[in-house]
């Protein structure tokens, strides 16, 4: 691995992400929500709602990209307004490198920078592997939950609310 580093996302990133987000959906969500709707996620559609979040100035800055030369490996997204960790996905084949540690610490830095002392973040109630990982650095579930669909989707999402302090970690 050479020197994977984090940038800010720009338009011209939305297929790359599209590609590393329907790719980790596919492999951490098999077994949490239904097969066909994993197989069927559509990287056309994943690029398009990209480009969009992508163009809008109010998520200037928000979403971050880790790239290794020319590969776009992972990326995160913060709500900096809210103090949310919205996402961290890494393309598979890194998971277990540590560089999603390297992401989930820029996110929270991100977060802090902005001026919360407490950060949130929803994860599946059934994705374990996540709640290790979160836990790991430092969150924890503080009692809310949630169920609601994706928007367009018809998958329903059962969440659990993390939540860290920004302050003293």
């Amino acid at each position: 691995m050479t020197m994977a580093r984090i940038r800010t996302a720009t338009v011209d990133d939305a297929w790359p992400i599209a590609e590393v987000n329907v790719r980790s959906w596919q492999s951490a969500y098999r077994g949490l929500m239904p097969e066909v709707y994993l197989r069927d996620l559509s990287v056309e559609g994943r690029a398009a709602r990209w480009q969009r979040t992508l163009a809008d100035p109010a998520n200037q800055g928000d979403i971050l990209v880790l790239v290794d030369e020319d590969s776009l490996l992972g990326f995160t997204a913060v709500d900096r307004i809210r103090g949310e960790l919205r996402a961290i996905y890494l393309d598979p084949e890194h998971w277990g490198t540590g560089l999603g540690r390297l992401l989930h610490d820029t996110a929270v830095a991100a977060l802090r920078e902005s001026g919360h002392r407490s950060a949130t973040l929803w994860v599946l109630d059934s994705n374990e592997r996540a709640q290790r990982f979160y836990a790991a650095a430092g969150w924890v579930p503080d009692g809310a939950t949630k169920s609601d669909t994706m928007p367009g989707e018809d998958v329903l999402l059962s969440e659990v609310r993390y939540r860290i302090d920004l302050v003293s970690g």
